[in-house]
């Protein structure tokens, strides 16, 4: 089987829009990823896509910042800065996992720091089994500890939230609730739209684990590179660094500087399902392996001036989004964009700013002023080939 890499802005842009490319990064977490939306190709995935897409739409985004995402941010960071420290890997998972398993569709009936501390638990091992192709550790022993977890996560949260789903959909069927009644989450829709999907128990069971874990390991991820990153700028150029405190767009746009350096997946993979010939002149065979460069592409000198640098009042073309590839792009592109990366003012069609979770998280952040704690450095992930932190304190003025 043949290889080809693509490292160039322009091939990695042409490779995601070609259907005969399907996805071939995550066959080795199949553990959990499995039938998921990230993986599925042609007809079945336009199928699936269709049915979650109702869910992510920009006026739900826009609603939940302005009523409760702030607040949860801040309440979240609050017992950190009441004691003067916090880990920026267990702040980021904690702060997002109340709007990851809302999204999901996962019940927490208590709200507790145990049911977080459970879930924050669970997704980890999730991505640990997502990510499996970048392991260093032995890959069946973290299979058998992502069984063992989807067991868990079935037995303590999931029937319990499918249970209920199923009877508001009983009760929408007999006329007792409105359709405003139901909870707009990816298990409501899977079991809604079930029969149309043909989806088994054990895909809704990976599908929702596949939320959990996609959305809190990926916004956590770019959180702590945020932070990283906004550190260093302030050391370099404290003034540019301090006008972006009381400046949301361009705080924004250091999260965006941060995508492009740091993508949560450095790389996409798709296996030719039909012998293609690309924009740049190269063939591809069918059955030939396509390694797409993201981290490469998106520090592509013909694209981004000064490509390793952190510059987040950078100028880029027009049709080049500031985060580069770092959401993928095609019928694979991350379907919580604009959840996660927010809306920029100049893409905003009225006028109506949409910051994102991992801005309106280093806003916070910086104004409870975090700084990193110079006795304890921050630490890589020794068991993943990906540019993960490990743990990153952090103390607050």
């Amino acid at each position: 089987m043949s290889t080809i890499t693509l490292d160039r802005y322009a091939d990695v842009r042409d490779a995601f829009r070609r259907h005969e490319l399907a996805q071939a990064l995550y066959d080795a977490g199949g553990v959990v990823m499995a039938d998921c939306l990230l993986v599925l190709h042609g007809a079945e995935h336009r199928v699936r896509r269709r049915v979650e897409n109702r869910l992510f739409r920009r006026g739900t985004f826009r609603h939940w910042e302005r009523e409760f995402l702030r607040d949860v941010v801040v309440d979240t960071l609050r017992p950190f800065t009441t004691t003067g420290r916090a880990d920026l890997i267990e702040l980021g998972y904690r702060t997002i996992m109340t709007l990851t398993a809302m999204v999901a569709g996962v019940d927490r009936p208590t709200g507790s720091d145990a049911e977080t501390d459970a879930l924050y638990r669970l997704a980890k091992k999730f991505s640990e089994g997502a990510t499996l192709v970048h392991t260093t550790r032995d890959p069946d022993e973290v299979r058998a500890e992502v069984a063992a977890a989807l067991d868990e996560f079935d037995r303590v949260f999931l029937q319990p939230s499918i249970a209920r789903r199923t009877a508001l959909l009983e009760r929408l069927a007999a006329g007792e609730i409105e359709e405003s009644d139901l909870p707009r989450d990816v298990l409501t829709a899977l079991l809604r739209h079930r029969e149309e999907l043909g989806i088994s128990d054990d895909a809704i069971r990976r599908e929702c684990a596949f939320y959990l874990q996609a959305g809190s390991h990926s916004t956590a991820d770019a959180f702590s590179h945020a932070a990283d990153d906004w550190f260093a700028w302030s050391a370099r150029d404290p003034e540019a660094a301090e006008t972006s405190r009381n400046d949301p767009a361009l705080l924004q746009a250091c999260v965006y500087e941060t995508l492009r350096l740091h993508p949560a997946s450095p790389v996409a993979q798709r296996r030719a399902e039909a012998p293609i010939a690309l924009r740049n002149g190269t063939e591809v065979p069918a059955g030939a392996v396509v390694v797409l460069d993201i981290a490469a592409a998106n520090r592509d000198a013909t694209v981004f001036d000064r490509p390793e640098e952190y510059d987040p009042t950078r100028a880029v073309p027009a049709e080049v989004p500031r985060w580069g590839h770092a959401f993928g792009g095609g019928m694979h592109a991350c379907i919580g964009t604009e959840l996660a990366g927010g809306v920029p003012m100049a893409a905003a069609e009225d006028g109506q700013q949409v910051l994102g979770t991992v801005t309106l998280m280093l806003e916070a952040l910086l104004a409870a002023g975090a700084r990193p704690d110079p006795e304890h450095p921050a630490q890589r992930d020794p068991h993943s080939a990906r540019d993960h932190f490990a743990s990153y304190p952090v103390l607050f003025s």
